[in-house]
């Protein structure tokens, strides 16, 4: 590796850089779990104007959401993957699959999504969740750190799904470090790439934390 990691544990790697730049020096993974920039504009603090009850949290304005990754960069990436899991999958240009997961948020009165898709290599059937994340009745008590922050609860419910269990995983925009927190709460060891570094000092910190949320996630 030409790219020392950020930080690292006994289950969590992370690299602060450009995924395709730093994945094509990696080894193989047994699944590609990730949450790439769909290009909408999302951290130009788009956040701040969706609630019509709840205040939403203001998490500045940045251009990181203000291009998709190019094509080549998802296909390197599902290559270096025996199975894949790219939420916002009907932002991209993907193979046709028989196996969408589907986010329920179940917002109520707010401008947000209803649903978030995720496109998987699995094959099996469409798959729902139901987990609130917005408002004042939100599930869960975890901290919100990122304006695309996805649930711990629904990331390791899509982890769960993968045909057999992986013993590793990569997440290629890794952001606040949610998909490593879930991998690290079970037991599975996972790397993740993260071009911003202030989300990488997120991450690492939660790295940094006790297995808190296993419980809750798994439900």
């Amino acid at each position: 590796m030409s790219v020392k990691p950020y930080y690292s544990d006994e289950a969590v790697t992370i690299y602060h850089g450009d995924c395709a730049v730093i994945a094509p020096q990696l080894e193989r993974f047994d699944l590609l779990c990730t949450d790439p920039p769909y290009g909408i504009g999302e951290a130009r603090g788009k956040n701040k104007s969706r609630s019509k009850i709840a205040k939403s949290k203001d998490y500045g304005t940045s251009s990181w959401d203000d291009a998709p990754p190019d094509a080549w960069v998802l296909d390197m990436l599902r290559a270096r993957a025996t199975h894949s899991i790219i939420f916002g999958g009907n932002y991209f240009s993907l193979p046709p699959s028989s196996c969408w997961l589907v986010w329920d948020k179940e917002n109520g009165e707010n401008d947000f999504a209803d649903c978030e898709l995720a496109w998987t290599s699995f094959p099996s059937a469409v798959r729902r969740k139901r987990h609130r994340w917005h408002g004042m009745l939100r599930e869960g008590n975890e901290e919100r750190y990122h304006p695309t922050q996805k649930p711990l609860a629904v990331m390791s419910w899509a982890i769960g799904l993968a045909p057999e269990r992986p013993v590793t995983i990569l997440d290629a925009f890794a952001g606040s470090g949610t998909t490593l927190r879930a991998c690290k709460d079970l037991g599975i060891r996972c790397v993740g790439i993260e071009r911003e570094e202030r989300y990488c000092e997120i991450a690492a910190n939660r790295m940094r934390q006790s297995v808190l949320f296993a419980m809750d996630a798994a439900r």
